[in-house]
């Protein structure tokens, strides 16, 4: 059975509970959305959850930004990922994109559930990272310029994470 994650904003305005098979905090993403509306140490954590079970209070208090996305070229275009903040504090709460809609990406920052400590992380988009940001990158991290090869999912299921 899936574990239950409940989070919050920092003022209360909005909480949230979502049903989760993948509760274990472990992909510090360094692109410079999620740097720049995560905040902390450069990076979000985002966590999966199935996006038919997301339950919320507060729904008046929730904001939507979509980021701009440009490529090598300098092409740029809106992202399909709505991000989902608090209006009244600002805390970032979850990603959804319609790519994957049976899918929503909490930010572990906004779990207020207690989660399991992953033994290894993997860093990925560290070439977007601000030039102050150190990574602490331990023995059994992976880092990635880009995005690593194995999905939400996999990463878990192959370390016996996966909640069934």
């Amino acid at each position: 059975m899936p574990l239950t994650l409940k989070g919050s904003c920092r003022c209360k305005a909005v909480s949230f509970s979502v049903e989760s098979h993948t509760p274990c905090p472990y992909q510090l993403c360094y692109c410079s959305i999620c740097r720049k509306t995560a905040g902390g140490g450069g990076f979000a954590i985002n966590i999966m959850g199935d996006a038919a079970t997301l339950k919320i209070k507060g729904k008046r208090s929730i904001g939507l930004f979509r980021a701009e996305i440009c490529d090598d070229k300098g092409h740029c275009a809106i992202s399909s990922g709505e991000r989902r903040f608090c209006t009244a504090c600002g805390t970032a709460l979850w990603v959804w994109d319609p790519s994957w809609p049976e899918l929503v990406h909490p930010f572990a920052s906004a779990i207020d559930s207690d989660l399991p400590v992953a033994q290894e992380k993997t860093h990925i988009l560290l070439r977007d990272k601000a030039g102050w940001v150190e990574p602490s990158i331990g023995p059994k991290d992976q880092a990635f310029d880009g995005y690593p090869l194995e999905s939400i999912e996999d990463w878990h299921r192959k370390r016996g994470l996966w909640v069934d």
